[in-house]
């Protein structure tokens, strides 16, 4: 496999820096056309990193499984990714849990909970409970 092109040795005026200078007034139009359009200036502080941030933090809150969130997001230390936890436990503190619960009395019901994304809960009286977010 071969090298990548060493950017970052490049000086700034080199005929195969444009590309990124280019790249960045186009960011730079495009965010204050939208900002201006909606009138909203804080929409020119948003980054690709922004929308990464949201990202987990929704998987932290709704899959309630940090390893998932380390995971996707590609951390091989789970310290960084119980950031994501914790502002995920913060945003939605006061928000009530609401659950979608179904019973289950035969292992093809079980499978058919399963398969739209229930969890099962536990096990009664034979009977299966299972419950997913609304």
């Amino acid at each position: 496999m071969g090298k990548a092109f060493p950017y970052h040795k490049l000086k700034h005026n080199t005929p195969y820096n444009f590309i990124s200078k280019l790249r960045i007034s186009l960011k730079e139009r495009v965010m204050r056309l939208f900002a201006h359009k909606l009138g909203n200036p804080r929409l020119q502080r948003i980054t690709f990193h922004t929308f990464r941030h949201w990202k987990a933090t929704m998987l932290a809150h709704q899959t309630k499984d940090p390893f998932f969130v380390m995971n996707y997001l590609g951390h091989k230390n789970i310290m960084n990714t119980m950031h994501y936890v914790h502002l995920s436990q913060l945003i939605f503190e006061q928000e009530k849990e609401e659950y979608i619960c179904k019973v289950a009395r035969t292992i093809d019901e079980a499978a058919e909970l399963i398969e739209v994304g229930f969890e099962h809960v536990c096990e009664i009286e034979g009977a299966r409970l299972f419950r997913k977010r609304k």
